[in-house]
């Protein structure tokens, strides 16, 4: 699964979870997905006149361990900016939540708690971690939301060399999101106060929400334009974006794909309009090796980073927690396999 979550600085505890904060080249697992007035687009039309007097308006912070971006194309400076502030604060709320890096998330507190504790969780985050279950289940194993110590292990960030092999093998192939339970409150409650719970049944899992979390924050961020009455904009947090509505020149939004052998080519553009693209790559965040690179992007059947000769998958979707979690799981997969798993878990859906 990919290692998205932004990292609180502290150093590590006895169970192997709670790692040093992403740094250097981690900065951006997908920063090579661009949008809007980004360094890769390319205008799709030339500007309509009767739109001239709407602009883009962008915000750009750190979050999730990466750089996030939310813009929106208005003509009201104080509508825009209002929506741009409650769209961010989505995307910081979702990143406190459930980043397996802090202690103090519902995701930190479950994999603190003793194994077979009912660990209290919000609401959302019981729905989150029930959503990336249903990805498990339906890539055959491909996707484990159960691998936080594995990542942990590896912590591609931070070392140099690959762990010791009989470590790595306590993990392989085990399916850890089978021992992982959630319970979510009935009914529809959103952020509400009524809790759900988290139930680790194996003292190896740890909950890892990074191959769909933050795609689950750029809908939230997204939902939050809309009630703010933006009709066009877009959200990208460092590679897991959505296009909402049209751009500036009133035309699709043009999304570009950067090679991941040179940074300063692009694979391919993607006119995007109401809808989620999400790219999954080896190249951000890994070590070489022995002429072997090792990425962040674990392959569950070994408990190893994939080695494949595709170094970069991009998914689109109806919505960005599905393009998220469908990057991850079809990475390494074969075309063929891609579609197979794409389609039971989210029709629609589709490797580009």
């Amino acid at each position: 699964m990919n290692d998205i979550d932004r990292g609180s600085g502290e150093r590590g505890s006895p169970d192997g979870v709670i790692q040093p904060a992403p740094t250097g080249r981690s900065l951006s697992r997908r920063r090579f997905v661009a949008v809007g007035a980004g360094i890769f687009v390319v205008s799709a039309l030339p500007a309509v006149a009767l739109r001239r007097s709407r602009r883009l308006y962008r915000r750009t912070i750190p979050v999730m361990g990466t750089l996030a971006e939310v813009g929106v194309v208005d003509d009201d400076a104080e509508r825009a900016e209002a929506a741009i502030g409650a769209a961010l604060a989505e995307l910081r709320w979702v990143d406190r939540t459930m980043s397996r890096f802090s202690r103090a998330s519902d995701v930190g507190r479950a994999n603190a708690a003793a194994v077979g504790a009912r660990t209290p969780v919000r609401a959302e985050t019981a729905r989150v971690v029930a959503e990336g279950l249903r990805w498990a289940r339906a890539s055959g194993d491909r996707f484990d939301p159960g691998l936080a110590r594995a990542l942990a292990l590896w912590d591609v960030d931070h070392r140099h060399s690959p762990p010791a092999s009989d470590a790595v093998a306590a993990f392989a192939g085990q399916a850890l999101y089978r021992e992982l339970e959630v319970e979510r409150p009935r009914g529809d409650v959103g952020r509400g106060d009524r809790p759900g719970y988290i139930v680790r049944r194996h003292p190896e899992v740890g909950v890892d929400l990074g191959g769909i979390a933050k795609g689950h924050a750029v809908d939230r961020a997204v939902a939050a334009l809309r009630r703010h009455g933006a009709r066009d904009g877009m959200v990208n947090a460092g590679g897991d974006l959505y296009a909402l509505g049209l751009s500036p020149e009133g035309s699709p939004w043009r999304v570009g794909i950067r090679s991941p052998s040179d940074p300063t080519r692009l694979l391919g553009q993607l006119d995007v309009t109401d809808r989620a693209v999400a790219t999954s790559g080896d190249y951000e965040q890994y070590f070489d090796y022995r002429g072997r690179r090792y990425g962040h992007i674990l392959d569950p059947a070994t408990a190893a980073p994939w080695q494949t000769t595709v170094h970069s998958v991009t998914v689109m979707a109806d919505d960005c927690m599905a393009a998220d979690a469908g990057a991850t799981a079809v990475f390494g997969a074969s075309e063929s396999d891609s579609a197979a798993i794409l389609g039971r878990v989210a029709p629609g859906a589709s490797r580009v």
